[in-house]
């Protein structure tokens, strides 16, 4: 008989190497799309282009670490933010709190000069901190307010505690907060393998939007003394059609809300004087 019109791979080749010509394949479309969404990007306003990440990294952390702090790294645990360079020169005592042990073990040796292993929301500190440093982790928490709270009994009077979070409101986060966790890994993990070590864990969004979370921290103690809102994400390049959707609904959702359409913020909150905690 001749050649089967059902057949999927060529005669003689392994199910391991058609597999592979079929991953590669994927990969090269989504590369792809990954050009054609980044072209597109090109015709946005400039705000809309910065990465949240990496400005609170570079810009908003650097801004507020202030020559022999000590700083508390919440949430940090194999991957401190404050590189060994920078704490040796500005002479910083850093504190690793994280809920997980065997990540601050995995850290980079010397740059915690101690390690606390607790969860942020029960953890009650002793008012000795200069800084808080809090990246993507509020979102994580089922309760923001006793994670504030806890924030608060950490820091000095007159302390600042520097928070990235992702909004409640993003896309991405609406979908998160949808689909069954393992669904969610299997997706996430399959267009973007790379993310498989630093994304993918459970979120709640709890009160995790610009507006609420100031609300929040000012009932504990915490006023705000800057925001900065960004509207960058790339969870949606693998798909050109879907990427430029997501970006025209931010730029409708932005004209209509304001801030609270950030897909990420930056919020900094200085300890009232006297206030609890």
């Amino acid at each position: 008989m001749g050649t089967s019109l059902l057949q999927t791979r060529p005669a003689g080749a392994s199910l391991g190497s058609w597999s592979g010509s079929i991953g590669s394949l994927i990969r090269k479309l989504i590369a792809g799309q990954i050009r054609l969404t980044r072209k597109f990007d090109e015709l946005l306003p400039s705000q809309h282009l910065i990465d949240g990440n990496a400005d609170f990294i570079d810009d908003v952390v650097p801004q507020y670490t202030l020559a022999g702090a000590v700083v508390y790294d919440v949430g940090g645990g194999k991957n401190p933010l404050i590189d060994a360079e920078r704490k040796a020169q500005l002479g910083l005592k850093i504190i690793g709190l994280d809920i997980d042990s065997r990540e601050l073990a995995a850290a980079p040796p010397c740059r915690y000069d101690r390690t606390i292993c607790a969860d942020i929301v029960n953890y009650r500190g002793a008012r000795d901190a200069d800084l808080v440093i809090c990246q993507a982790l509020l979102e994580h928490v089922l309760d923001t307010g006793q994670a504030l709270e806890a924030i608060a009994s950490i820091l000095k009077p007159g302390g600042k505690a520097l928070l990235f979070v992702p909004s409640r409101n993003a896309v991405y986060a609406r979908i998160n907060l949808i689909l069954p966790q393992k669904l969610k890994q299997r997706i996430l993990f399959g267009i973007y393998p790379h993310m498989r070590r630093s994304q993918g864990f459970p979120a709640h969004y709890d009160r995790c939007t610009p507006a609420a979370l100031e609300a929040l921290a000012l009932r504990k103690g915490l006023r705000a003394v800057e925001r900065r809102v960004y509207f960058q994400s790339d969870y949606f390049r693998f798909c050109f059609p879907i990427h430029a959707l997501w970006r025209l609904w931010v730029l409708l959702f932005r004209s209509l809300a304001g801030d609270q359409a950030a897909e990420t913020f930056s919020v900094v909150l200085r300890k009232e004087e006297g206030a609890a905690g």
